[in-house]
C-alpha cells in the first residue's frame, strides 16, 4: 500500500523568492526503504522539510493513505504520524544536556505519558528502558545525560524518539553521519528491521554505497 504520495511539490525558502525545490513527485509503499542520494544543495534536505512543513510549499499536493492532507508545520507532520530526523540531530533531534529518557519519550509526552499536567515518570522510565534494550543503545542508564553517549547511540536515541510516537512514516537525513562504522552496521540494521515491520522509511543519504545497500528504489 501506498503511504506518501507527493505530486509535484515546489517550494521557496523561507524570506526568500528564489525556488528550492521544483515539481518533485514521488510515492513511498508500506515496508519500503526509499533512498534519496544527491551532492549538498542537490535538493534533498529541502524535500523532507517540504514533506514536514518546514518549508511553505508554493505548489503541490502531500497525500498520506490516499488522502490528502495540509502540513503546514513541523507540529502537524507529527500529528499526521510523520517522524524527521534531521542531518543535524545535535540541534534539531536532542536535548543534549537532558537524560536519555527525557528524550526518548519526548515526542509522546503529551499524548502517552502525561495527564492534567503531570508526567508520568514510571511509565516513561519504562518506555525508556524498553527502546534503549531494543535499539542496543549503549548507556549506563537511562538517566544519563544524551551528550555524554557516543554520537551512534546519540543518533539510536534520536530514532527512539521517534518511535516512541509510533509513526506511519519515518523520514531520515543522513542516518549514519559522524559515527563509527560498527554503530553505521547497527543503524542499518534497524532500519532494515522497522522496513520489514512495515514502517514507511525515506532515506536520504550522500553516501552513494550507504543508498544502494539500503534502499529498496
Amino acid at each position: 500500500e501506498v503511504v506518501l504520495d507527493v505530486v509535484g511539490l515546489s517550494t521557496k525558502a523561507v524570506g526568500s523568492t528564489t525556488t528550492q525545490l521544483k515539481d518533485v513527485s514521488f510515492d513511498l509503499r508500506e515496508g519500503e526503504i526509499l533512498g534519496i542520494a544527491g551532492l549538498m544543495g542537490a535538493g534533498r534536505t529541502e524535500t523532507a522539510r517540504a514533506i514536514v512543513g518546514a518549508d511553505p510549499l508554493v505548489a503541490g499536493t502531500v497525500l498520506l493513505r490516499g488522502r490528502r492532507v495540509r502540513i503546514a508545520h513541523p507540529a502537524d507532520a507529527v500529528r499526521h504520524g510523520i517522524g524527521y530526523l534531521s542531518e543535524d540531530r545535535k540541534r534539531y533531534g536532542l536535548l543534549l544536556d537532558s537524560d536519555v529518557k527525557a528524550n526518548v519519550t519526548l515526542g509522546a509526552l503529551r499524548d502517552k505519558f502525561s495527564a492534567l499536567g503531570f508526567v508520568n515518570d514510571r511509565a516513561a522510565r519504562t518506555k525508556a528502558r524498553e527502546y534503549v534494550g531494543a535499539l542496543r543503545i549503549k548507556t549506563p542508564s537511562v538517566d544519563q545525560t544524551t551528550k555524554f553517549l557516543s554520537g551512534g547511540n546519540q543518533q539510536k536515541v534520536v530514532i527512539a524518539k521517534w518511535l516512541s510516537t509510533h509513526p506511519k512514516l519515518l523520514i531520515i537525513d543522513e542516518p549514519t553521519r559522524g559515527i563509527d562504522v560498527g554503530t553505521k552496521a547497527e543503524v542499518h540494521r534497524l532500519l532494515s528491521e522497522l522496513a520489514g515491520q512495515g514502517l514507511a522509511i525515506l532515506m536520504i543519504s550522500s553516501e552513494l554505497p550507504e543508498v544502494l545497500g539500503m534502499a529498496d528504489r
